[in-house]
């Protein structure tokens, strides 16, 4: 195991399965915020809104498709839900069929993103244990390698300031792993987990990853980031009844009260033929 990661692990239940991995080497390649001007963005997901539980009832039978002795209704495969919303922005169509991922259907989509799980937890070499012997959870890192592995992106970067965040956004969509606290699974109508003003206090849940698809408004005061009021949109992979159709919304303040327990990965793709 290399001996040089910085690593915190969180309970693993089927809704959370992320753990915070940080490798020096990686978070070498940062992208520095240059002063650029930055505005508003929007990468919207080509899938139906993802479901890692209630898997049965979508008609997914990982016992057949995983050499289990019975079939599984949840994962904490976050990670490989997350990474799938991203690779389907990230990815033309013609590019996803290519690589199996089917744009149309959720639940052939879940299917994907599964097996992405699957692959991450093997390329989390922190942890023996993987899926499908033990649903252990993954990283955000281990996710960005499995997708290197399989030829879907070929570099990612990282952001651990949120001038750093808003500048990868610019380009394209994020995944993001943080702490997840009782308060965030109830967001309120327009889908903010962070609308309870003691959301911080409220239990820890585990880990979460989510993919993080828009710098939704961003707000400047004397032309510096106002953070409580600039704004981040993703899509969590709990059904399209939680939140807003499915999407979260929380506030870049909320981004720098985690931000020890978070990390950022920016998935690429730089002229990559499947």
């Amino acid at each position: 195991m290399p001996t040089d990661l910085t690593i915190r692990t969180y309970e693993v239940q089927p809704t959370l399965g992320r753990h915070q991995v940080l490798d020096p080497r990686s978070l070498a390649y940062r992208r520095p915020y240059d002063g650029q001007p930055l505005r508003a963005t929007a990468w919207e997901p080509r899938i139906p809104v993802l479901n890692q539980t209630g898997l049965i009832a979508q008609g997914i039978r990982t016992a057949q498709a995983y050499g289990l002795d019975e079939d599984v209704d949840a994962l904490a495969s976050c990670t490989g839900n997350a990474a799938t919303a991203l690779l389907s922005i990230l990815l033309t169509p013609e590019q996803a069929f290519a690589a199996s991922l089917n744009l149309a259907d959720a639940a052939m989509a879940q299917h994907f993103a599964i097996g992405l799980y699957a692959d991450a937890t093997s390329c989390d070499q922190w942890d023996e244990a993987a899926w499908p012997s033990q649903d252990v959870g993954s990283s955000g890192l281990g996710v960005a390698k499995a997708m290197r592995n399989r030829g879907l992106i070929d570099q990612y970067g990282h952001a651990t300031t949120a001038y750093q965040l808003c500048t990868l956004l610019q380009t394209g969509p994020v995944l993001m792993g943080l702490p997840w606290r009782a308060a965030m699974s109830e967001p309120d109508a327009n889908g903010f987990v962070d609308a309870d003003p003691n959301w911080a206090d409220s239990p820890l849940e585990g880990g979460h990853e989510i993919c993080v698809t828009a710098l939704e408004d961003i707000a400047l005061n004397d032309g510096a980031i106002d953070y409580a009021n600039t704004i981040l949109r993703f899509r969590q992979s709990w059904g399209s009844a939680w939140g807003e159709h499915g999407d979260g919304r929380l506030r870049l303040s909320t981004y720098l009260t985690l931000r020890d327990e978070i990390d950022v990965v920016q998935p690429r793709r730089d002229g990559v033929i499947l």
